[in-house]
């Protein structure tokens, strides 16, 4: 009996040699974009909402003024889907991402365009080399609608379907109350469980926004008010995002000025250019015990 002919590694059963794909890895996948810390609350800290897209002149000449709408999550993590009136939506946060969330969200942005209307959007694991999300939309701020639940998915005779609507109140519930504050760029209330939550992603690069919350550490200029208490950091695609516990029982609005407070002695804490103090490394040092990466 004779044995298997072995195909080469690398290369497919014609021979021919596959070209591997490699990953990428780019720490602040969103630098460049104008509202850099909204794409990055919108992927990381906000459960539903959405915000429309335009699409880079060039692609806008090839597949027309076709409607894109960025949302946080897509039915079932997808990361696009197409519908029968052409609109374009693309997932932020979903199940399969490469190094690089630019390139993945440019990506799936493209395989959308190429789809039919209405028809399932097939999209790589791994987007290779190409154009990332900064070269095929137009780069202005997002003008960003937080939702209650994930009812802008739908088409207008979709809930008449009893497993979507199944489908629609599962997605749902797991949604806790969110809104957005306008006291701060990228600053956002939620309400989860016994407890509340002030979280703000700063638009400045991590080592001088760390040395600026040191500052206001060292000087009891971190909190929130009376009943506040600083949870701690995450750190996510290169910024920084301070968390707040709150009372539960105190609504949104009433945190806007406290916000706008701590935003106006943040700003002049970055804008200090001596060294850090003795007692504020000390306090730099207890920040840093407590920042916890998230990408």
């Amino acid at each position: 009996m004779s044995k298997r002919a072995k195909t080469p590694r690398g290369r497919g059963s014609s021979g021919e040699k596959r070209e591997k794909i490699r990953d990428v890895y780019v720490g602040r996948p969103f630098q460049g974009l104008a509202d850099e810390p909204e794409w990055i609350a919108l992927r990381e800290l906000v459960p539903a909402a959405a915000a429309p897209l335009k699409l880079a002149p060039a692609l806008a000449e090839k597949y027309g003024d076709r409607e894109v709408i960025l949302a946080t999550v897509l039915p079932m993590a997808w990361p696009a889907m197409t519908k029968p009136d052409g609109r374009v939506f693309i997932g932020l946060q979903r199940h399969v991402q490469s190094g690089d969330v630019s390139r993945d969200l440019a990506v799936a942005l493209l395989c959308a365009l190429e789809t039919p209307p209405g028809k399932t959007v097939a999209v790589p694991a791994l987007p290779g080399l190409g154009e990332r999300l900064q070269d095929v939309i137009v780069n202005a701020p997002l003008d960003i609608t937080v939702h209650t639940g994930f009812e802008f998915w739908l088409d207008d005779d979709a809930a008449d379907d009893p497993n979507v609507r199944a489908s629609l109140e599962r997605a749902n519930a797991s949604i806790f109350p969110t809104v957005k504050l306008a006291a701060a760029p990228a600053t956002y209330w939620c309400r989860v469980t016994d407890r509340s939550h002030v979280r703000l992603v700063l638009g400045d690069d991590e080592d001088p926004a760390l040395d600026a919350l040191s500052r206001l550490s060292a000087a009891g200029g971190l909190l929130l008010g009376d009943n506040t208490k600083f949870a701690g950091m995450f750190r996510a695609h290169g910024l920084l995002a301070p968390v707040w516990d709150l009372p539960v029982d105190v609504e949104a609005e009433e945190w806007e000025a406290p916000v706008a407070e701590f935003a106006k002695r943040y700003a002049e804490a970055l804008a200090v250019t001596e060294p850090l103090t003795a007692v504020e490394r000390r306090s730099k040092q207890g920040l840093i015990g407590r920042l916890q990466p998230l990408r």
